[in-house]
Formats: structure tokens, sequence, C-alpha cells
């Protein structure tokens, strides 16, 4: 089942054409990832599907019907997003943090639940409640903005690069977590540097340069070819696929 269409979407800011006839899908309880270099359009069209930019021509459907116009009606269809930087709350505590994430939602005991479930999730959340967001390290503000878009309780999630600027071992957490959202029944569409980490765990993958996809395909496809393997894996990368 088709939870995410776009079609022939088309996006500009700043006089500049940042994203020129993308069209993917992803279906229910895929992860799909987007891989691509700096400036490719990656972030534009995450930031297009929650609503922050408006397209200029194109169609992005959510479940069959057109998706809402507003960012907030978009949160409330079942759609969130995991920003890039994490974007926490500097000045709120982490239980505030997750309290706001369910700011849409009416289900108190509900709400307190996904709480607890995000606190077995993420134990160092539980440890560090009451404790403001500002002062976390890298990566538990990247694990708390994780908890931030549980308590949405949005089937689709979209993240922009969530490995940014984390050590080694905090990168392989963080994809660990990943793929534990898909076991919490989440689909999930993955913008992310670390190409090969992201294709390790993806079904599928659309590669995108100047604003257009060149090619798509099983993440292990992708992964394979050796025009990608060149540009966006790394020799290092290359060696690790041969020998796994």
């Amino acid at each position: 089942m088709i939870m995410l269409e776009i079609r022939d979407l088309h996006v500009s800011y700043g006089g500049i054409r940042a994203l020129k006839g993308i069209s993917l899908e992803v279906n229910k309880g895929e992860i799909v990832t987007i891989i691509g270099a700096n400036g490719a359009g990656k972030s534009t069209l995450l930031n297009t599907i929650s609503g922050f930019l408006k397209p200029a021509k194109g169609e992005i459907l959510y479940n069959g019907g057109k998706i809402a116009k507003r960012p907030d009606l978009i949160v409330k269809s079942g759609i969130c997003q995991i920003p890039e930087g994490r974007l926490v709350f500097a000045n709120l505590t982490v239980l505030d943090n997750l309290i706001l994430g369910a700011y849409l939602r009416k289900d108190q005991k509900e709400v307190n639940e996904d709480i607890e479930q995000v606190f077995n999730l993420f134990p160092r959340l539980k440890e560090r409640e009451k404790q403001l967001a500002g002062t976390l390290s890298g990566g538990e503000q990247q694990m708390l903005a994780m908890g931030r878009a549980l308590m949405t309780r949005g089937e689709l999630v979209l993240m922009d690069e969530p490995s940014l600027g984390l050590a080694p071992l905090l990168v392989e957490t963080v994809f660990e977590i990943i793929k534990q959202f898909r076991v919490l029944g989440k689909t999930i569409l993955l913008v992310e540097q670390n190409a090969f980490k992201a294709l390790s765990i993806a079904d599928r993958a659309y590669v995108l340069e100047q604003g257009k996809i060149v090619k798509s395909g099983t993440a292990s496809a992708i992964a394979g070819d050796p025009g990608i393997r060149a540009a966006y894996l790394g020799s290092k990368s290359i060696r690790k696929a041969a020998v796994s």
C-alpha cells in the first residue's frame, strides 16, 4: 500500500530551483532513504512534505489524498519530522519536550503511556527527564528529538540527517533505534549523508542530484552500483560492502 506519493514536485526559493520534478513513492512499513550530496535538495524535499515550503508545481499525496497545507494539520494527519540539528527546546526539560510532541493530542492517558514507552526505548532520557534539553549531549538530544516524534503518534516519520555530528558509537545506536521505529509500526523516509549506513537498513533508495532523482531501486542494488559507490560510499565503505 502506497502511503506517500510525490508527483512531479517542483520547489523554488530565493531564486533557486531546488527541486526539479521529483516523483517518488513510500509504501506502508518501508524504510526508504534519499541519498545525495550537500545542496542536492534532500532537506528541501522533507520540508516541503512537512508544509514548511510550498511547491511551485506538483502533488503530494498521503494515504491516497492530497496532503494538508498547514504544518500543524500535516502533523495531525500522521506525518512528523525529526529535523536536521535536532532542534530541541533548549530551555525546557526533557519531559516538557516530550509533552510538546503531543501538543495536538487530547488523549492524556495515552500520552502518559507513550511517555513511558519513550523512556523504555531511551532509558537515558528517563534518567534526565527533569534536565534542561540544552544541557544534553548531542546524542541525547537526538534521542529526545526521536522520542518527541514518537509522541505525535505519526505513522510516517521524516528523518533529516539523524546521525549528523555524532560519534561513531552513537551513530550505531541511532540506526538501531531507526530499525526499532519500524518494529513500532512506523514508515520512514530517511535523509542521511552516511549513505552506507542508510542503505544498510533501508528497503529502497532514491539518489538525488541537483534537484532531480537520477537513480532509484532497492537499497542493495543502489549500494552495489559502482557509480553510486564511488560517488557516495567511498573506498572504505566499498571494502566493507565487498566483505559483507
